[in-house]
């Protein structure tokens, strides 16, 4: 090699669906790695998926096996997984047992029995499962841990190997331990029980001359054998740019007039509503909008079999089920009770990208959370905020139905306080009016976009939703129990001081303004104008509105 000449090393697949870019590549060839973990967390399969993606007759492999069970034991549950190949077995990956050996001899004689088969063989792999088992079976006084480990990988990279000791470890056991300096790669697996839920992550503790993508990565044990869902790393710049003002009709005319032509490309809109509102039609049409425009949807649903959510489509009269085969449409069922966030992300731009999708909907926010692992449910928010933003980083609009209780005082977004999350904010509601139960809808928000701020009546029927006009006459439509009034064109305000109506005034002048907003605006100091403001909620002129972690208020 010349001066100057950077030695470029081969990565090696690993045979194990997203483990290659959590490694940064795959395996370095001639590595000396280590795959840790307790009991039952899949280190065996591990390697022996890795062995039979790569092992050929050209480079073979040797797989030492130092354990209480018979090896033939050992493949007549490993060859379950598909990737398993029978033929392989004598041709391309040789079996040796060492269990004799490390019963009756020293370390010493059994690193020289693994060096006479490496070099009679001349593997390209080699796996020794488990080299722990091999050193606690030594004497006392024989060659130390730490030493066996060294002169087996001095042996190993000398016969341009790589290899694989497979170990059980716990996590306190990880720390400080000299041992692990000797590899060159270690893989730490682990799995956890929480209320009947098993979450199995894997982590790489170290990969030299590469970068793995840091932290725990959710895996599941399945027919195939492991697959990793890589952790993702949502990064938000400093700076929003500006969107190029491209929108996606809803196809319910009246909707779309109020959001200024339709969905912003790339938006995250939070579709609050209490049940039977109308959220689920409103994202059906939506995605049926955007099949007839040549925009394909992913549909993730939570709460109901794909059955019966094409079967209520069909009442609706959308026929979810031809969108569906002309591969315009396509849905994820996502029910178990133990998803992590990365699984969920991957099916979702899985499906997405075979579409390349420009519509999703995840139906619902509450069903997402209850279809987590507790694990992951500890802080939903931050769940929801990773899926969300990979979504519209890909310039996908994101539509999230979320169910609200119906408060008369009080109007949240979201039980989950999530609404922080929202570009565009569509609130569904049910108003009493002489003695009868109507739907208004309302744009709450759209960041960085005009709309209009106007309460429309809207009905449910055989097409889908049908929004009016808007509805006049009434104040306090938000608050549930509207009552016959024009607003800031009647005068005196029954019940109102003047101080109460300076506020009312500035509430309505200002878009959504918070309290240190309005204490600018009247320039009054903030114990009367807290009292000014409860008086005014109270009384159905205003509504306040929880926004994230603030309070903002809207003329009701």
């Amino acid at each position: 090699m010349s001066n100057g000449e950077k030695v470029t090393i081969r990565k090696l697949p690993t045979g194990v669906p997203g483990l290659d870019e959590v490694l940064g590549g795959g395996i370095p060839e001639y590595s000396f790695n280590l795959i840790a973990g307790g009991p039952g967390s899949g280190k065996t399969t591990l390697a022996h998926q890795i062995l039979f993606a790569n092992a050929t007759v050209e480079r073979p492999a040797l797989y030492f096996t130092v354990l209480g069970e018979p090896t033939l034991k050992m493949l007549r549950y490993q060859q379950q997984f598909r990737f398993f190949d029978l033929e392989k077995v004598g041709r391309c990956i040789h079996l040796l047992n060492l269990s004799q050996v490390v019963l009756e001899q020293d370390l010493s004689q059994v690193l020289a029995s693994i060096a006479r088969d490496v070099d009679a063989a001349n593997p390209a792999f080699v796996v020794v499962d488990s080299f722990r088992t091999v050193t606690r079976a030594a004497r006392p006084g024989e060659m130390e841990l730490q030493s066996f480990v060294q002169r087996l990988a001095l042996l190993l990279t000398s016969w341009q190997a790589t290899s694989f000791l497979v170990g059980e470890y716990v996590e306190s056991e990880m720390r400080d331990n000299p041992v692990l300096t000797v590899a060159d790669g270690i893989l730490f697996l682990t799995q956890a029980v929480e209320r009947n839920s098993i979450v199995r992550k894997l982590q790489v503790v170290k990969m030299r001359g590469q970068a793995p993508v840091p932290g725990l990565h959710v895996f599941r044990i399945t027919d195939d054998g492991l697959q990793v869902f890589p952790r993702l790393h949502v990064r938000l710049p400093a700076v929003r740019e500006a969107k190029e003002d491209q929108r996606l009709p809803t196809g319910i005319p009246g909707l779309d007039e109020m959001l200024g032509g339709g969905i912003p490309q790339g938006d995250a809109v939070l579709v609050a509503g209490p049940s039977g509102a109308g959220k689920s039609l409103l994202t059906t049409q939506f995605i049926a909008e955007g099949a007839s425009r040549g925009e394909p949807g992913v549909i993730a649903i939570f709460e109901e079999q794909i059955g019966d959510y094409l079967a209520n489509a069909r009442t609706l009269g959308f026929d979810l089920d031809a969108m569906i085969r002309s591969g315009d449409v396509r849905i994820v069922y996502l029910r178990p009770l133990d998803l992590s966030v990365d699984e969920t992300l991957y099916e979702l731009q899985e499906r997405a990208a075979a579409v390349s999708a420009k519509r999703v909907v995840v139906d619902s926010v509450a069903g997402f959370e209850m279809a987590l692992a507790p694990t992951f449910r500890e802080d939903f928010r931050e769940s929801l905020y990773r899926l969300v933003g990979a979504l519209t980083g890909g310039g996908m609009a994101v539509l999230l139905p979320t169910e609200v209780t119906e408060s008369f005082l009080d109007l949240r977004f979201s039980p989950h306080l999530v609404s922080f999350l929202a570009d565009d904010i569509i609130l569904l509601r049910y108003v009493e009016i002489e003695g009868r139960l109507r739907r208004v809808i309302a744009v709450v928000k759209m960041r960085g976009s005009r709309h209009s701020h106007e309460i429309r009546e809207f009905e449910i029927t055989g097409s889908g939703l049908v929004v009016g006009e808007p509805l006049r006459g009434y104040r306090g439509i938000l608050s549930g129990m509207p009552v016959p009034g024009d607003g800031l064109t009647q005068a005196p305000f029954p019940g109102l001081t003047d101080r109460e109506m300076l506020v009312l005034r500035a509430v309505t002048d200002a878009e959504e303004p918070t309290v240190p907003e309005l204490a600018r605006l009247t320039a009054l100091r903030r114990p009367a104008l807290t009292l000014a403001l409860d008086r005014l909620v109270a009384l159905s002129y205003a509504v306040r509105v929880k926004e994230g972690d603030h309070l903002v208020y809207r003329r009701a």
